[in-house]
């Protein structure tokens, strides 16, 4: 069931409207108030790839993901980006707007679904960076690079659902947002950023296998990088980020009146 039939009703129209409104605001205020606009979209995973790419390849002998390296790792640093921005802006979803959430009587989960929006356009805004390290670093490029937008699409879902179960969580126990924050640190090591999947050894490969983060970043990263493709760990992450769609959209009714309250 989409996120969109969750809180007060509304036609899909409407709704779309209203998030793309919501969205391009966000957007047209971050990056107002920047010297940089843009650029900050693809210098934190600019700089992250850069220190990684200099610790393994000139600090350290590196043992794990493959070359061209700078490509490996901003292949999945993009989308962690996205992640990692959209899940940490979740824990303020309501109480950043919370007059507006308490009088609009479009759907509520129009606050999740914009963060998703307007950090997913960024996501986009940075594939440039993608495309030029590709180029330059000699990668080569398979038809497996149609997986890129699937991988996207499951991103889109994993997202939504994390937001719907996230979001009202923390205005009702505000400690989540910290605890948000330090569950994020420790997953960007258990997920296959500054490594792939095929790096890991047995048993953690098929604990790994349940983070929907693998199979997804391995979307990524096949269209380039095809002996990084994973069965087990694509398929769970799939079937994963669907129950975590049901599972926001369940939570999220049950939560709403409560948080209303609490607002």
């Amino acid at each position: 069931m989409s996120p969109a039939v969750v809180g007060a009703p509304g036609s899909p129209r409407r709704y779309v409207h209203s998030l793309w409104l919501l969205s391009s605001r966000d957007l047209r205020v971050r990056y107002s108030t920047s010297a940089l606009g843009y650029l900050w979209s693809v210098l934190d995973p600019l700089v992250m790839s850069g220190i990684y790419w200099f610790v393994f390849t000139q600090v350290f002998h590196r043992d794990v993901g493959e070359n061209p390296y700078i490509v490996f790792l901003i292949t999945a640093l993009l989308p962690w980006v996205w992640f990692n921005s959209a899940v940490t802006d979740f824990t303020r979803a309501f109480n950043k707007d919370a007059r507006l959430v308490r009088s609009t009587s479009i759907p509520r989960s129009i606050w999740v679904g914009r963060i998703v929006l307007s950090k997913g356009i960024e996501f986009l805004f940075s594939l440039p960076v993608l495309a030029v390290f590709a180029v330059f670093g000699g990668a080569t490029v398979s038809w497996a690079l149609l997986l890129f937008p699937v991988a996207m699409i499951l991103q889109v879902v994993l997202l939504l659902g994390l937001g719907l179960i996230v979001a009202p969580l923390c205005v009702l126990w505000g400690d989540l947002e910290r605890t948000t924050r330090l569950v994020l640190r420790a997953l960007f090591y258990a997920s296959p950023i500054i490594y792939g999947v095929a790096d890991l050894p047995g048993f953690a490969k098929e604990i790994g296998a349940f983070n929907p983060l693998a199979g997804i970043f391995t979307l990524y990263r096949v269209g380039f990088f095809p002996d990084q493709w994973d069965t087990p760990s694509v398929i769970v992450g799939a079937a994963t980020s669907i129950l975590v769609l049901l599972l926001g959209v369940l939570v999220f009714r049950r939560l709403e009146r409560p948080v209303l309250k609490e607002l």
